[in-house]
């Protein structure tokens, strides 16, 4: 006998999320529910054990705890990012503070902290257990256990206040793009504009009752945009749109400037770790981090500058020479464009017909399958919260089902821009109760028109496979407790390694022939236009790598100086770090950070140097790789064993060593983006 559903969709933990079923009226009972049946279980859970050390006893059950807020909470934020509506987000933020409160609460238990403990003097059955001891004693420490009574409140005030205002960032950014909008009924200022991004914005434009073409400011309009449009002045036009967003110079208005939300979150940032004993945000946030001090961020930082900045300025100076002119910032995508093309023979438009979404997936699936032995099978009838939405699941070398992802990869008004893997479920098995982990892989891409499926650029396909290195890092897991399993307790400068290595694949022949084909004639890609296409890889590495490092040092200074009585000086911060490393002359109304979601709204805040960590941890490994061949099988399987597999239960330098067989180098990376010379000898760790 089938069992009848649960009325509210977001208690019913047994099966997938019921995304279709999910309403905004569901999100905030269902969340005060569980919150208060976990907040009962906890008491019976502590009179259970007693004074007792054993894991299985005292630990599982919190894990359980953790895992049925996870299956409640996990779709409500997952559709704030991909289905946003008013009700919605209302619904979403009336639960932060909720849930920060009980956060914290839980982290600040010294009832439970003691049970930690103990089982941690105890001694657990296996190391992976150990290491969740481990890490749970050092959150239990990052969250204030130890503080007194009134610091303790406090901490737990911050906390909520911080959650809602992040959230408030990101919705600004969200609803300053939403409000901005471009009409025209003249096709002469289109020139060199996609013909995908036409069609679309011809469709908009009648979806409005309008003629002619309706352009929105979703991320793939943009780059098309500044990309590919002749015209200078609406180059110009969509860059001020683009970055301006979310600040006092929008176009769209000031009901979403994000000037007053940044100085509070950084504020409560700093006031929360200090809190907790460290002088400022950006050493709290390294206590959980591989790197262990701002000043080794900072002096790795500065070696890359150091070792790119020549390059960078070189690029530069090559590209205003094959402009004729000085070029403003909006200018650089055009040219740069412009110059691959005439350099390498290669552009957007010829490689785009190649790579068909629905050929790429096929490719990249087969990629899988043959270094890691696996199977990629769609599953039809899997509730959705789009109609583009879809599900695949893992078969394991054994036959056996391992896990299973969604993808949703159109740009849509209510989606979130960008492109990111989150989890759905974790891996649990343990008190014979398997539960398989499930990822969402999220991109932005223009979606099919009437004329033509979704055609992307490589730069695209490379975002594809970088999102699916997250998603195998998450499902491919064997740990057993769901706090340590896929990207949990990984930390956070070193999460990128494996979705950064998965692109290196993109790169490759053998792989370009496995997810290319013209989507009208199936011809593969042409080898003189892949040796071209190899060929620009290197293309403004420097200049790409200066942008990065502005970024990251940015962020990282942010934190670290941020003075209560002085506020942000946001502005002047980023002014010397754009003096210090930036190549790029940015316009004075340029407010980027207003956008900057990575560190305002998600979880790079004082780690955005993570992508550059990651990556020279990535290049290494694939330099093995490069030596042995990219499909030898017993160096995939170490790689899948040692980096993939492992969790949170291992320390990344030593997963890393076990993996490469030494510490990590740089000089991969710098070899990798044509800076340093093939013979160049290495100079020791990163």
């Amino acid at each position: 006998m089938q069992r009848p559903p649960v009325s509210n969709p977001l208690l019913d933990s047994t099966h997938l999320p019921s995304f279709s079923r999910i309403q905004p009226e569901d999100i905030e009972p269902a969340i005060t529910q569980v919150l208060e049946e976990n907040r009962s279980a906890l008491d019976d859970i502590l009179q259970a054990a007693g004074d007792q050390g054993d894991f299985a006893q005292s630990i599982l059950p919190l894990e359980a705890l953790d895992e049925r807020l996870h299956h409640a909470w996990a779709p409500v934020s997952h559709l704030h990012g991909v289905a946003n509506s008013k009700a919605l987000r209302q619904a979403y933020n009336n639960c932060l503070p909720l849930l920060a409160r009980y956060q914290t609460e839980m982290a600040q238990d010294e009832r439970i902290y003691a049970l930690y403990r103990k089982a941690a003097d105890s001694g657990a059955a296996d190391p992976a257990a150990n290491r969740l001891l481990t890490l749970a004693l050092r959150d239990f420490h990052l969250s204030g256990v130890d503080l007194p009574a009134d610091r303790k409140q406090r901490f737990k005030e911050v906390m909520e206040e911080l959650a809602q205002v992040q959230a408030t960032f990101e919705q600004n950014v969200l609803d300053s793009m939403a409000a901005w909008s471009w009409h025209t009924k003249s096709g002469t200022a289109l020139a060199g504009i996609p013909a995908a991004t036409l069609e679309q914005a011809a469709s908009l434009a009648k979806a409005e009752q309008l003629d002619g073409w309706l352009f929105k400011l979703d991320q793939p309009t943009y780059i098309a945009v500044v990309t590919h449009a002749e015209n200078r002045d609406l180059r110009h036009r969509f860059y001020r749109a683009w970055s301006t967003r979310a600040s006092g110079e929008s176009e769209a208005g000031t009901d979403f400037d994000n000037s007053d939300v940044i100085e509070k979150i950084l504020a409560l940032r700093h006031e929360a770790a200090e809190l907790v004993g460290f002088d400022n945000f950006a050493e709290y946030s390294l206590a959980s981090k591989m790197a262990s001090s701002v000043d080794e961020v900072a002096d790795f930082l500065q070696e890359l500058a150091d070792r790119s900045q020549e390059a960078a300025r070189r690029e530069l100076n090559e590209l205003e020479r094959f402009a004729g002119q000085a070029l403003a910032a909006w200018d650089i995508a055009f040219f740069s464009e412009k110059l691959r093309e005439n350099r390498y023979s290669v552009s957007d438009d010829e490689l785009r017909p190649y790579f068909p979404l629905d050929r790429v997936l096929t490719g990249l699936f087969e990629l899988v399958g043959r270094i890691y032995q696996l199977r990629i099978e769609p599953v039809a009838d899997v509730d959705t919260w789009d109609a583009e939405v879809r599900f695949y699941r893992l078969i394991n070398g054994d036959g056996k089902e391992i896990g299973g992802f969604y993808t949703d990869l159109f740009a849509r008004a209510e989606k979130r821009s960008g492109a990111w893997m989150d989890e759905c479920l974790n891996r649990r098995d343990y008190g014979g109760n398997l539960q398989n982990p499930v990822a969402h892989l999220v991109c932005n891409f223009a979606g099919p028109t009437a004329t033509r499926p979704c055609l992307l650029n490589h730069d695209e396909v490379l975002t594809l496979f970088h999102e699916f290195g997250h998603t195998l890092h998450h499902v491919l897991t064997r740990v057993n407790y769901p706090s340590v399993s896929g990207i949990n307790g990984v930390p956070w400068d070193a999460v990128e390694l494996p979705s950064q290595f998965m692109e290196n694949f993109a790169w490759e022949p053998d792989v370009m022939r496995m997810i290319s084909g013209h989507y009208e004639s199936a011809a593969p890609l042409p080898a003189e236009l892949l040796d071209r296409l190899q060929a620009s890889r290197v293309f403004q590495a420097g200049m790409q790598m200066s942008r990065q490092l502005e970024f990251a040092i940015f962020d990282m200074r942010l934190h670290a100086e941020f003075d209560p009585r002085r506020g942000s000086r946001l502005a002047r911060i980023l002014d010397q770090v754009r003096t210090q490393v930036a190549v790029v002359r940015y316009p004075e109304y340029n407010r980027f950070a207003h956008a900057f979601t990575h560190i305002f709204g998600g979880g790079y805040a004082a780690g955005y140097y993570s992508y550059k960590w990651a990556e020279v941890l990535a290049a290494d490994a694939w330099s093995a790789f490069v030596d042995a061949g990219i499909f030898e099988p017993d160096l995939a399987r170490s790689f899948r064993h040692e980096i993939l597999e492992v969790g949170g239960t291992v320390e990344i330098s030593e997963a890393f060593e076990r993996f490469r067989g030494r510490q990590v180098q740089v000089e991969p990376l710098l070899r990798q983006a044509g800076i340093l010379a093939e013979d160049a000898p290495a100079t020791g760790a990163a």
